[in-house]
């Protein structure tokens, strides 16, 4: 019998052929995720419990329960490069091999990052529909050009924002304890800040990639807002859980930074009336960083190679 592996991303579909190719030619069964939805933890335990050897997931939850009920599970390649929805402890627990797709997606979240920027500065969306529905207002602007940008976590996701927006003559400041580039820095003119309570207060664009740990839970605060310029710009692109919903409502509210603007939620899609939603200054789009053409290719091809790279070891 054919060993199976699980794919689960909803825009895998998209550029499925090469990838299941791939695995049918090295002898594996494939299960497509056809629900046209994320997967809960009883959808994947119900498929993968006996049979699944590998699986290619996107951000459907793999906690410790779901892992230990999978029993034939050898391999977990994550279509993109967030691991937050993986218990990976358990992971090398039950020995359970887990890689990600490093490098997949870079461009296109950093391209929407700096597109949620110009949103911010210019209300573009704001002043299209006012047009479309026959008006001519319009709200002063701001250019990014001289502006200061923190790019909070310096990762390949962060080094691709930090080198555009030196095209956009913007000052840029990486604060990333953990990083060790100094030649980034030189090339391309960017400072590195070790003290994250200064750069917060001199920024006028924080910009967040960093992934969702208990260090960086909840990392914006309503410190952290208090801190900023009331003229600032938060975008996050990352993870929703970097951010404490509450505090950001209030410190919109209140005038305390001018824009949010984010890609990201702590629940997605968030729940009807939140009240987040309804302040003009909080913009959301639903989690399209890495939803380009480009970088789903390039994910659903490089997630089929490390899961196959990953099997072959343990064959």
């Amino acid at each position: 019998m054919a060993k199976k592996v699980l794919i689960t991303p909803k825009s895998f579909q998209k550029y499925k052929q090469k990838p299941i190719e791939m695995l049918e030619a090295a002898g594996y069964e494939v299960i497509l995720n056809t629900t046209g939805r994320t997967l809960t933890e009883d959808d994947i335990v119900d498929t993968a419990k006996v049979g699944v050897v590998g699986i290619i997931v996107g951000v459907d939850p793999l906690p410790a329960r779901v892992l230990d009920s999978c029993r034939d599970l050898r391999a977990v390649s994550k279509y993109g490069v967030g691991m937050d929805n993986i218990d990976l402890d358990r992971a090398v627990e039950l020995g359970i091999k887990v890689k990600n797709a490093v490098g997949t997606n870079s461009v296109s979240v950093a391209e929407l990052a700096i597109g949620l920027m110009f949103e911010s500065a210019r209300r573009l969306s704001e002043h299209i529909n006012t047009v479309k529905s026959s008006g001519w207002d319009r709200t002063m602007g701001i250019e990014l050009s001289g502006k200061h940008l923190a790019v909070i976590g310096g990762g390949q996701i962060g080094k691709e924002v930090a080198k555009r927006c030196r095209g956009l003559q913007m000052d840029v400041t990486i604060y990333d304890p953990y990083f060790n580039d100094p030649g980034f820095l030189v090339e391309y003119g960017v400072e590195r800040s070790e003290d994250f309570d200064a750069l917060i207060r001199s920024a006028d664009v924080v910009t967040l990639h960093l992934p969702a740990t208990e260090e960086t839970k909840h990392m914006m605060d309503d410190d952290v807002f208090s801190k900023m310029k009331p003229t600032a710009i938060l975008i996050n692109t990352a993870r929703g859980e970097l951010v404490d919903e509450q505090a950001l409502y209030e410190a919109l509210s209140r005038g305390q930074i001018a824009v949010a603007a984010q890609d990201v939620y702590s629940k997605e899609p968030p729940e009807e009336g939140d009240p987040l939603l309804s302040l003009p200054n909080f913009l959301l789009t639903p989690h399209l960083g890495a939803f380009t053409k480009e970088a789903v290719e390039r994910m659903a091809v490089r997630s089929t190679e490390n899961l196959l790279e990953m099997l072959k070891g343990g064959e």
